[in-house]
């Protein structure tokens, strides 16, 4: 059973940056994209970034610039630098992965099969 656990929320000050981590386990974590989803209070779940596992990246216009998607095959984990962090960042964010192997990386919700259970990030002014 694959199982998805995100760290590294917190409060941090706009302008700031923070470090999110999803560890992975219940298969080979090399063969499968990965991606970060965010939920804001009263908002749907939208696309922040996503590796596929060639390491190939694609970010929601809303990240690029600021956040790094990345993975450590090794470790079974992927991780999101959010740089230069503002108020609108603040959400739960959510680590997922697609429950089959894809050529192309998805951006859309509906294209993840297994979620973790979210971190929260708040980003004060």
């Amino acid at each position: 059973q694959v199982q998805l656990v995100e760290s590294g929320g917190g409060l941090v000050q706009a302008g700031g940056s923070l470090r999110l981590s999803c560890t992975a386990s219940g298969r080979t974590f090399s063969s499968y994209a990965m991606g970060w989803f965010r939920q804001a209070p009263d908002k749907e779940r939208e696309f922040v970034a996503a590796i596929n596992q060639y390491s190939r990246t694609v970010y929601a216009d809303s990240g690029k610039g600021r956040f790094t998607i990345s993975r450590d095959n090794a470790k079974n984990t992927v991780s999101l630098q959010m740089d230069s962090l503002n108020t609108e960042d603040t959400a739960d964010y959510y680590c997922a992965t697609p429950r089959y192997q894809r050529t192309s990386i998805p951006t859309n919700a509906r294209d993840y099969g297994y979620w973790g259970q979210g971190t929260q990030v708040i980003v004060s002014s």
